[in-house]
């Protein structure tokens, strides 16, 4: 900066300012910063400017995995509300890995960030690098809590999964439920719920296990189980309420192999149920009844839960745990 300064005879102290706010120079000298910008094409180094200021604009993000859509949904409106104040989002993948996970959390410690919002994956998440980093900067978890009293963001599994059992079964046969690998807490938490539903409700749980480690690749895993379900003794139940919406898709893809046709109709032989209503729920075939998560919510309440902390230097500590209601959305599938 002190170099574009001296070529293109601004004083470094106007310049700066203009890159903290073009708005608060005159018209005049603007416009020579910019005509000197596209003669000399400058860019200020990020970091570096962020590594000068008392208070950096840096929020770090950590989440299971990019590409899936749940998480790339969040993290749009993570990107949005962190605009809206001034902060730039950096976005790392666990890879669903504690190992991964690790060295994410060992990555936002090496840098000079405000604070992180992390989808942890629980059991697996290493406890002592996260207690670490909590020591140095404000975290908030979202999606999946550390069960530690951390400030925490998140669906009420018990009031999601417990919506949707109650529909299946005022409008059908009572589900059996196709749990999820134990990637996280939702995996035990939605199963809970199910349970407790079903006990609630005086019928019989029957839960349909995924053997093996845990593993993202849900719909694989599910098409793979379901078919082994239906070439044996089929579902315990002509209804079935998935985990989460991309089992579910497992879950219809062997019904097709099969040749069970999924729906309400009565030459329907199964019913689908999920739960996330991910962005591409309502565009399957046929489009998928499920409980939908408010990614909205989600992602602005996470923000404005850490920027209390950033901002505000308020300690959130065992105060806030926020469990959002979803919304059962009945389509075609159940």
């Amino acid at each position: 900066m002190a170099e574009f300064a001296e070529l293109s005879g601004i004083s470094r102290p106007t310049v700066s300012k203009y890159f903290n706010d073009p708005g608060s120079v005159r018209k005049s000298t603007r416009i020579r910063i910019e005509r000197a910008l596209a003669k000399y094409d400058y860019r200020p180094n990020l970091f570096a400017v962020n590594l000068n200021r008392k208070r950096p604009k840096i929020i770090g993000v950590i989440v299971p995995d990019t590409s899936d859509m749940f998480y790339s949904e969040m993290v749009r409106h993570i990107e949005r509300r962190c605009a809206q104040d001034g902060y730039f989002v950096l976005v790392l993948s666990s890879r669903g890995d504690a190992l991964h996970e690790a060295r994410s959390v060992e990555t936002l410690l090496s840098l000079k960030i405000a604070g992180a919002i992390i989808a942890p994956l629980g059991a697996y998440t290493d406890a002592t690098r996260m207690e670490t980093l909590r020591a140095h900067i404000p975290v908030v978890y979202l999606d999946s809590s550390l069960q530690d009293g951390s400030p925490f963001v998140g669906t009420d599994n018990e009031q999601s999964i417990g919506l949707i059992t109650d529909y299946l079964c005022r409008t059908g046969t009572p589900p059996s439920f196709f749990e999820m690998p134990a990637v996280n807490h939702n995996a035990a938490e939605r199963r809970n719920a199910y349970v407790q539903a079903m006990e609630r409700l005086g019928f019989q749980p029957e839960i349909i296990t995924v053997a093996g480690r845990p593993d993202w690749r849900f719909e694989e895993i599910a098409y793979a189980e379901a078919l082994q379900v239906i070439d044996g003794a089929g579902f315990p139940t002509s209804t079935v309420l998935c985990a989460n919406d991309r089992i579910a898709v497992g879950v219809m893809a062997a019904a097709f192999q099969r040749g069970l046709k999924v729906g309400r109709e009565a030459d329907c032989r199964l019913r689908v149920a999920g739960h996330d209503d991910q962005p591409y729920s309502r565009f399957g075939c046929p489009p998928l009844t499920t409980v939908a998560q408010d990614f909205f919510r989600l992602g602005n309440l996470g923000v404005e839960l850490l920027l209390a902390q950033v901002e505000g230097g308020e300690s959130l500590q065992g105060q806030q745990q926020l469990r959002l209601e979803a919304q059962l959305m009945m389509r075609a599938s159940a």
